[in-house]
């Protein structure tokens, strides 16, 4: 009597989640997952929805990325993991948010991992994936800062907005157009010159036009 066929992973029979005969199943994988998550944002795209467009079991993908962060991370090519960062902002009290901001971000583009970061950025907007770009803004690096400063009158998407339109700036002047002496200035200066801005941004005076945004979002 023959032996029921061994699966890749050593047990018999059953479904293992990976493709047959394949070997470019992480490829697949990732390939569907920038379509997904272009077409759909971050929020709306699922781990099983990825793993159908990629025609795997979802634990496979579980398997390799962990974390729909982290797929989200490996799809755009970033060079770190954004939770890393993202959990020192969320974890100062609310008034040193922009200093902090300001600081970690400068420790990431000025770390050996910055020059992929910038190619990231490069390669998203250059290759004409605003939506990617727009996504990984949205609703993974500004969105725990928005949850935070949210009140009942103001929701904080204009907010989180004009810091994402000076951190770019800063991006762009320091790493990409290497304009002096923003691309000289110690780390330090730029917190100090640019982080009381953003805190206002956050959670100082803008005006009225947070709380119009605000409104026009509701109806």
């Amino acid at each position: 009597m023959r032996s029921a066929p061994s699966s890749e992973n050593g047990s018999r029979g059953g479904r293992t989640g990976r493709r047959r005969g394949q070997t470019d199943t992480r490829p697949a994988i990732l390939n569907a997952a920038r379509g997904l998550f272009a077409e759909q944002g971050f929020d709306k795209t699922s781990i099983r929805a990825v793993a159908g467009a990629a025609g795997v079991d979802p634990a496979l993908v579980h398997h390799y990325f962990g974390t729909k962060q982290a797929l989200f991370a490996a799809a755009v090519e970033l060079p770190i993991d954004p939770e890393q960062t993202l959990s020192l902002v969320a974890s100062v009290p609310l008034e040193d948010l922009g200093a902090t901001m300001v600081r970690a971000l400068l420790g990431v583009w000025d770390s050996p991992a910055g020059p992929g970061v910038v190619a990231m950025v490069r390669s998203l907007i250059g290759g004409g994936e605003t939506s990617l770009a727009r996504t990984f803004l949205a609703e993974i690096v500004l969105e725990r800062i928005r949850q935070r400063i949210a009140t009942a009158h103001d929701d904080g998407r204009l907010r989180v907005a004009l810091v994402a339109s000076q951190l770019a700036g800063l991006l762009v002047t320091r790493k990409v157009l290497l304009l002096e002496p923003i691309s000289q200035v110690a780390a330090e200066e730029l917190v100090t010159a640019i982080g009381p801005v953003l805190q206002r941004y956050l959670t100082g005076d803008i005006g009225s036009g947070a709380a119009e945004f605000a409104a026009r979002g509701e109806k």
